[in-house]
């Protein structure tokens, strides 16, 4: 209702806005749905880069359905992953049963299922809260693998070492293995970002009022549908190279000289 509201809102304001040109009726009676010109898009220009450019908080709720969703999939993942690598026959086969599941299925049929079974149980669900739980899900499958990676490259030597001096699995697991492999992991947790905040941008089918939303519904408006979804690319682009560059940061701070191997988040040797 809120949702329709705040179109609703839009609409309203479009109008007073944009001096739209009398409808012309033809002789038939029928009514000319010609697209607006290029003066009357100059006068829809100051509502547009409202909407777009942020003056308005829908890059807040692409960047909150993100931060929700990668924090989830944080939260989650190390321990599916602690469990993949360390855990008995059965727990590893449930883990692998899940990674499987979210890895195959197409996050668009992930979205259609999760908000039409709380339909069919009679729970109503806001649609962002549905959206980050299915990003949320299937970014705790693809992170699990970013973190057993990470730990399956370091040396097994180190928990037996830490076995050996008294100290119990979970704990060596705890204070030895994952400081390290959550350091290994920064790279490719930083391609996760990147590619959870493009599949954000699906998430509007559902009526989430984020970035492509309202670009799709500005574009329905104006016609002009290759300027704005340009702007809106170039918004993502943005938001990427932004929050890679603070994640390359984080890389560099938690480096240990002389230690980690292998490539950074722009692709330059490390170590």
């Amino acid at each position: 209702f809120l949702q329709a509201l705040s179109l609703r809102r839009e609409e309203i304001y479009i109008s007073n806005v944009v001096k739209v040109r009398p409808v012309k009726v033809s002789a038939r009676g029928s009514v000319s749905n010609r697209p607006p010109n290029r003066e009357e898009i100059l006068l829809f220009a100051p509502w547009l880069y409202r909407e777009i450019l942020l003056v308005r908080p829908r890059m807040l709720v692409t960047l909150g359905n993100v931060a929700l969703s990668l924090g989830m999939g944080l939260v989650l993942g190390v321990p599916l992953a602690v469990g993949q690598v360390y855990g008995g026959p059965w727990l590893r086969r449930l883990a692998a049963l899940y990674v499987w599941f979210f890895r195959g299925v197409p996050i668009l049929v992930l979205l259609f299922l999760c908000y039409g079974l709380f339909m069919s149980l009679g729970l109503p669900v806001d649609p962002f809260f549905a959206c980050c739980l299915v990003l949320g899900c299937t970014s705790t499958a693809y992170q699990s693998q970013i973190f057993r990676g990470a730990m399956e490259s370091l040396p097994r030597g180190q928990l037996n070492a830490a076995l050996a001096l008294g100290m119990g699995e979970g704990a060596g697991i705890r204070s030895i293995v994952l400081p390290q492999a959550l350091r290994l992991s920064i790279p490719g947790w930083a391609n996760e970002f990147s590619i959870l905040l493009k599949d954000s941008a699906i998430c509007y089918v559902l009526g989430t009022q984020d970035i492509m939303a309202r670009t799709s519904f500005a574009a329905a408006r104006t016609h002009e549908h290759l300027a704005l979804y340009a702007a809106a690319g170039a918004l993502y682009c943005l938001l990427t190279l932004v929050v890679l560059r603070l994640l390359r940061l984080l890389e560099d701070k938690v480096h240990v000289p002389g230690y980690s191997t292998g490539t950074g988040l722009d692709g330059m040797e490390m170590g």
